[in-house]
């Protein structure tokens, strides 16, 4: 397994704002399979930071394709990198 970090930059923003339902649920069904490890919105929302665990690249751009924000084009992605975590991940509250 391997663990991405994945940096959007929003777009078209009335666009997301309807798309965004869709796109939560999707996020929430990522996460209860365990391939979502944490995601949300920059303070200001002109972005978000998304953490995959994922087999490799190809499953996260599988991943990525499938979100509805994607046909929607709402976002861009600005970094996609793979990250080695110093500290296990560990559950939150929030």
């Amino acid at each position: 397994m391997a663990i991405f970090a994945v940096q959007l930059t929003f777009k078209n923003n009335d666009r997301r704002l309807e798309v965004r339902p869709s796109h939560r649920e999707y996020l929430a069904s990522l996460r209860a399979t365990g391939k979502l490890v944490t995601a949300g919105p920059f303070a200001d929302d002109k972005g978000a930071l998304l953490v995959y665990d994922v087999a490799d690249e190809t499953e996260l751009r599988e991943i990525l394709a499938k979100d509805p924000y994607t046909p929607a084009d709402v976002y861009d992605i600005a970094e996609l990198r793979e990250w080695r975590p110093l500290f296990p991940l560990a559950e939150t509250s929030n």
